[in-house]
């Protein structure tokens, strides 16, 4: 061996820390952020609708329609439990009237409830021309 690589007289291993491969890895970082710090500063132009003046908000709005889904699936309606076909002729009857008039049909659904049963309902209101659909958060 060299004696510029000796560390004293003894014979014991060199305990220091190599940190040339440390610095390799933050050069190779440095450089892949400094090549992709100008792509995620790209901007994206969005045209958000803007609010119109003449239009007025209905005078006296109808009644929201509740659906409270239940974590097994149960499903309920102005607090009575309802079958999917009931709830379904229900949501039939509020997408016969005119968009004006519909009432909004808010679903709340339990934490632990599976998609599915969320999906079926959103899906029947879309199947039966519900036009206004909103969810009411259960905490």
């Amino acid at each position: 061996m060299a004696k510029s690589f000796k560390r004293g007289s003894s014979n014991m291993p060199i305990s220091d820390i190599n940190i040339t491969p440390l610095v390799d890895v933050m050069l190779v970082l440095v450089i892949i952020f400094l090549i992709t710090a100008p792509i995620m500063t790209h901007k994206i132009r969005i045209d958000l609708p803007q609010p119109n003046e003449n239009v007025k908000p209905p005078e006296n709005p109808p009644e929201p329609k509740k659906i409270v889904i239940k974590a097994d699936g149960t499903l309920y309606m102005a607090n009575r439990r309802m079958t999917e076909q009931q709830l379904l002729g229900q949501l039939r009857v509020i997408g016969q009237m005119p968009e004006k008039k519909q009432p909004e049909v808010q679903i709340q659904a339990d934490d632990n409830v599976r998609y599915e049963y969320v999906a079926k309902v959103l899906s029947d209101a879309k199947n039966v021309n519900v036009k206004k659909v909103g969810f009411i958060n259960t905490n």
